[in-house]
């Protein structure tokens, strides 16, 4: 971990954007129209998925993808122009958010600027062709780290955009030397300090099959000697296999407890149910009670949390990254109040530095627990169907569920409860 993490990244509500299908529109200002309700929900933190230029070389769909980037220093026209990404960056920080970007340094389009002005810099395959060294990723060709002009150019092209955000999300982070993250790391400390740094981590497989193919690639631990925040892939199997009833909960608890003795102290998980590369809870959640228990359970984890754009609307479709395909800001389940009343709690002190600790109440509930300095805060999920009572640590007296609002009683240790979240804070 860095040892200079700020660990109330924990209370941290993140939101993504892919501003090409951000509305019908698909544009840096329909996004800025949009800040006053994402700000509503609890955001602290507003991730800008690549705004870049993408290539067109070997292009994937009839717009491509945004991580195949042509030119790190530009702005894809397609979006807006520099004045329209300064003015929303400026415009979520009127709105007492930070901005992460994306950062992309594994690999560039095969027609980038780069590869055009250094193709030196560029990894080669053994018949000397540019390429990939990890995947068949047909769009992008890899960059070589070996090459430490490479290095300085990417340090100052982080520079030029620390001008205008607060923070870098940084795309398979663990195919990139730890010693350039370290290095670059530090050079922005020094240009700016109090940046946030998120790692996209790779799971365990992926990471298995990487190493065995005689390649470097980093672990969440290695990660953590350079970042703040690291994904939550190393678990992400379990929860899906919880959630579709082949995993028990005390299983999963016992993976999600593991995490809190393999991480340094002050490791901050970005904990998610969905993002832009896997599929929507919402088509594998289909009962809209168990979709919102899971997500108040997963926001409720010790970590910051991230919605992807739409989450919060139930949508159960993914939105393509190579052709138009809007994210339609409504749907059939809206999740809105559920995320304002979880973060909020959340910004309790408890949920920086508390004890903390998950286990299965039963077969279909489990409980989060958060200790410090004789103060409790406790969150019970229905993670199956389950309605009737269940053991509880509090004593017997009349408690408000921090959920809903509705005072909820406990009697002889035990509480009432019917599918919906329990959240006491004591």
């Amino acid at each position: 971990m860095a040892r200079d993490t700020d660990t109330n990244l924990r209370q941290q509500l993140i939101y993504s954007v892919f501003t090409r299908n951000y509305g019908p529109t698909g544009t840096f200002k329909a996004v800025q129209a949009d800040l006053p309700r994402i700000k509503a929900l609890g955001t602290d933190m507003i991730w800008l998925m690549p705004m870049y230029p993408i290539g067109s070389v070997a292009r994937k769909g009839a717009l491509g993808s945004p991580y195949a980037i042509k030119d790190y220093r530009a702005i894809n026209p397609e979006l807006g122009s520099m004045a329209d990404f300064i003015n929303l960056t400026k415009a979520i920080h009127a709105q007492g958010m930070r901005v992460m970007i994306d950062i992309v340094y594994n690999h560039t389009s095969p027609d980038s600027k780069l590869c055009q002005v250094h193709p030196e810099w560029f990894f080669r395959k053994a018949d000397g062709s540019f390429g990939n060294r990890v995947a068949d990723w047909s769009d992008i060709i890899d960059l070589d780290y070996s090459n430490h002009d490479l290095w300085a150019y990417q340090i100052e092209t982080l520079k030029q955009w620390a001008t205008y955000v607060d923070g870098f999300r940084c795309d398979v982070a663990p195919l990139v030397p730890l010693d350039f993250w370290l290095a670059a790391r530090q050079a922005l400390a020094d240009y700016k300090p109090g940046l946030v740094w998120l790692a996209e981590s790779n799971d365990s497989g992926f990471l298995k099959q990487v190493r065995d193919g005689g390649f470097e690639d980093l672990s969440d631990s290695e990660l953590y000697q350079a970042f703040d925040m690291v994904y939550d892939y190393d678990v992400l199997d379990d929860l899906h296999a919880t959630a579709m009833g082949e995993r028990s909960l005390g299983e999963f608890a016992r993976i999600l407890m593991k995490q809190d003795v393999t991480f340094p102290k002050n490791y901050v998980k970005m904990r998610f149910l969905e993002n832009h590369d896997v599929p929507r809870a919402a088509s594998y959640l289909r009962d809209p009670q168990l979709l919102r228990n899971w997500l108040a359970f997963n926001l409720f984890e010790k970590g910051s949390g991230l919605i992807y754009a739409g989450e919060e609307f139930g949508a159960d479709h993914l939105p393509s990254l190579f052709d138009a395909d809007p994210v339609a800001l409504q749907g059939p389940v809206d999740l809105t109040a559920t995320i304002q009343r979880i973060t909020s709690v959340k910004h309790n002190q408890l949920f920086v530095s508390g004890a903390y600790s998950v286990q299965p109440v039963n077969d279909q509930v489990m409980a989060i627990r958060y200790q410090a300095a004789g103060k409790v805060a406790l969150g019970y999920f229905a993670l199956r169907p389950f309605s009737g009572t269940i053991s509880c640590e509090l004593a017997d007296g009349q408690y408000r569920n921090q959920l809903t609002g509705q005072v909820i009683d406990v009697v002889d240790h035990q509480v009432s409860l019917d599918n919906e979240p329990l959240i006491f804070v004591q």
